[in-house]
């Protein structure tokens, strides 16, 4: 059977993937199965730790891949990195794959015998280093880890081909190289927790509500929202969803000096019913990052209904396309016009939200699992 035709065995290194592993951890979690409804017969090998998260074992591909769990930790000494690097290439050739990819940024990218592909989703680390991590240890080994991948690995994925033009732009990657194997969106999968229950448990009370679903980064630029909050009628609230940051202070901080304490919530990592309670009933969802390598919650927002208004940066316009309303993340007053629209003009957000379902339902996981494997089958050439 002709190389490009037989089902591949495909190595996925999500060594990295514990409970809160954010955006990239969704498309980790996505991916087995958007290849196997891509192509049924590839063989997958996943490689996983002690701490991956409990749940993963019951996606409704688990029965149809092959496990392998290292017996290391996440947390502690970085005990994973002599794993990752030494035991994956090892193991990958023991088993005679055809490509080990590692879909979080870095990895082994040298395997004797295995075409290897690292998925490289943004460089917002390198952009906007210590937004992004206060250590600048952490940062010397991001970019010692990328360099390596960019320089050795068979082929670099990203998310968007803005992501690729700043990989081309920035790290001097052929766009040969690169492929770019875009994100989806699912229905939920399950129930919501009921409103009167979420609303209670978030002390939202009636409040008309304004959704952000971001890291309190400050790349994700949520002071802007925190700013607009005065502009918008006082029956609105603005939800932040998200694990806990420093940055997090900083807009508690802001809130507390516009006199907005009280229209603003600050709810810890939320469970996936109450994320889809949160998202089922809420107004309006507005992303003002100032950079995005593929922007995820928007594509997440418009398939379960909402009207959304994002940033016209990076990856924003490129998933939104005409779906969403766009404004410039450093005007002020573009942001708060944007938002007002969205809750004061019912024809619009009805219009929105049907250009919204079109929009996300033109993402899907098995599209995102052919341009994956066609990017499989092209580091397999090049070996």
């Amino acid at each position: 059977m002709p190389e490009r035709e037989r089902p591949l065995r495909v190595g996925l290194n999500l060594i990295f993937l514990g409970e809160r592993a954010g955006g990239v951890g969704r498309y980790a979690r996505r991916l087995p199965g958007a290849l196997l409804a891509a192509e049924p017969a590839t063989e997958l090998h996943l490689f996983v730790t002690r701490d991956a998260p409990e749940d993963l074992r019951h996606e409704p591909w688990a029965g149809e891949v092959r496990w392998t769990t290292l017996p290391i930790r996440l947390q502690g000494p970085p005990l994973h990195l002599p794993a990752e690097y030494g035991a994956l290439p090892v193991l990958a050739a023991a088993r005679r794959l055809d490509v080990l990819h590692s879909p979080a940024n870095t990895g082994p990218a040298i395997a004797p015998g295995v075409a290897t592909v690292v998925s490289l989703m943004d460089l917002i680390w390198l952009h906007r280093p210590e937004e992004w991590e206060a250590s600048p240890r952490v940062h010397r080994t991001m970019r010692r880890r990328v360099g390596r991948a960019v320089g050795h690995a068979n082929r670099i994925l990203t998310i968007s081909q803005a992501s690729a033009e700043d990989l081309t732009r920035t790290l001097a990657v052929p766009s040969g190289r690169i492929d770019v194997t875009p994100l989806a969106t699912d229905p939920p999968r399950v129930e919501p927790t009921p409103e009167a229950l979420l609303r209670a448990r978030l002390d939202l009370g009636d409040a008309r509500i304004v959704l952000c679903v971001a890291q309190k980064r400050p790349y994700k630029n949520l002071h802007t929202l925190v700013r607009a909050l005065p502009a918008l009628p006082s029956e609105v609230t603005l939800v932040l969803p998200g694990a806990p940051t420093a940055h997090e202070a900083e807009l508690r901080a802001l809130a507390a000096e516009l006199g907005v304490t009280e229209r603003v919530r600050f709810p810890d990592w939320l469970s996936e019913p109450d994320l889809e309670g949160l998202y089922a009933l809420s107004a309006a969802f507005v992303l003002p990052s100032l950079i995005e390598g593929f922007g995820l919650p928007i594509l997440e927002a418009m398939q379960r209904g909402l009207p959304v208004a994002c940033a016209n940066v990076s990856a924003l316009p490129e998933v939104a396309a005409d779906a969403a309303l766009l404004f410039d993340p450093t005007n002020q007053q573009e942001i708060d016009a944007a938002i007002r629209r969205l809750l004061a003009d019912s024809a619009l957000a009805r219009d929105l939200r049907t250009r919204g379902h079109q929009r996300a339902a033109s993402f899907t996981w098995q599209r995102t699992g052919a341009a994956t494997l066609a990017g499989y089958r092209r580091a397999l050439a090049e070996r």
